[in-house]
C-alpha cells in the first residue's frame, strides 16, 4: 500500500435537502470509487480495531456491507450480513426498530452467530443509532458476545452514541 494519507471527509459529498429538507446527506459513494481512498479506509479502520480479537463481524445492509465485509476479509474473520425481514433465505430471528414514520424489521439468520462468538458490529453511518441498537440486539438473541462497533462516519450532534451505551465505538470521520 502506498504512504499516502488521505483526508476521507474530501472523500464524502455532502447532498443538501435529501432525502428531505433540511438533511445534509452523507455520501460515501465518491468514496468507494476511489480504490485508494477506499483500500485506506478500511485498512485505517481495520488498524484501529485489530486489538479486540473479533471472531465475526455483522453488518446491516446495504452499505453495512460495504465497510464490514471488507473489514472481515482484512482481518480473516468471518462476516455475517444482516438484512431486512424477508429476504435472507434460511431459519432467521427478527428484531423490530422504529423509523421516522412507523417501524421496519431486521433479520439475521440463526446460525449466523455462534454462542460466546465475539461481534463488531461495521456500518457506514452512526447517526441515531437505531439500527445499530437493533443489530446489537439480533446478534445478543443469538448468544453474541457485540464487543464494540465502527463506522466510516459518526454524525456526533444526532446522539447515536449514547444507545450504544457499554459498547465500544470508533469512528473515522466525526461531523460534529
Amino acid at each position: 500500500m502506498s504512504n499516502t494519507t488521505y483526508n476521507f471527509k474530501d472523500y464524502i459529498r455532502v447532498i443538501p435537502d435529501f432525502p428531505q429538507p433540511g438533511i445534509r446527506f452523507k455520501d460515501i459513494t465518491t468514496l468507494l470509487k476511489d480504490g485508494g481512498a477506499y483500500r485506506a479506509a478500511i485498512e485505517e479502520m481495520r488498524a484501529a480495531i485489530a486489538h479486540m480479537k473479533i471472531d465475526v463481524i455483522a453488518g446491516p445492509e446495504a452499505r453495512g456491507f460495504v465497510v464490514g465485509a471488507p473489514l472481515a476479509v482484512a482481518l480473516g474473520v468471518g462476516f455475517a450480513p444482516i438484512r431486512k425481514s424477508g429476504k435472507l433465505p434460511g431459519e432467521t430471528i427478527t428484531a423490530s426498530y422504529d423509523l421516522e414514520y412507523g417501524n421496519d424489521q431486521l433479520a439475521m439468520h440463526k446460525d449466523a452467530i455462534s454462542p460466546g462468538q465475539r461481534v463488531l458490529i461495521a456500518d457506514d453511518l452512526l447517526a441515531t443509532g437505531g439500527t445499530i441498537a437493533t443489530s446489537i440486539n439480533l446478534v445478543r438473541q443469538l448468544g453474541g458476545e457485540v464487543i464494540g462497533a465502527a463506522f466510516l462516519i459518526e454524525l456526533a450532534y444526532l446522539t447515536g452514541r449514547e444507545k450504544l451505551d457499554g459498547i465500544d465505538v470508533f469512528s473515522l470521520m466525526t461531523y460534529e
